[in-house]
């Protein structure tokens, strides 16, 4: 199985401070739960919802093979953890492209959640799920 790409990332600062690619990318970060967060500083939820909708999109684009415009919206909750303590992502991916309704943007949703990477990391988790929506401009 040949590598494709590679890369890291590190904290070292928790919730607040700076996540980092070496030699790249720093983003600030801060833990939205804490009083008096800087809300321009990123958050977990933030970059996974980035992460997911980008990779998503992208195999969206292939499957469609760029054709159409296709959009990903993904919505990342934080919540309690029922029976486990601590907290708990739930994230929802609407997908959409232009000229399907959302039965077709639901196939086309299901398509590219079995192929995109970060999906696969996602699959079969209870708190995940992948919905099409109409089309809309915007």
């Amino acid at each position: 199985m040949a590598i494709r790409y590679r890369t890291s990332a590190i904290n070292d600062d928790g919730g607040t401070g700076v996540s980092r690619v070496p030699g790249g990318l720093s983003v600030a970060v801060a833990n939205p739960l804490q009083d008096g967060h800087d809300p321009a500083a990123a958050n977990p939820e933030q970059l996974l919802a980035l992460a997911w909708s980008t990779c998503l999109d992208a195999t969206v684009q292939a499957i469609v093979r760029a054709e159409r415009r296709s959009r990903v919206r993904v919505e990342v909750e934080m919540r309690d953890a029922v029976g486990r303590g601590g907290y708990e992502f739930v994230a929802t991916a609407f997908v959409s492209a232009q000229g399907l309704d959302e039965r077709e943007a639901g196939e086309l949703a299901a398509s590219a959640h079995d192929r995109c990477p970060v999906s696969r990391l996602l699959q079969g988790s209870p708190t995940v799920q992948v919905r099409g929506e109409d089309w809309r401009e915007n």
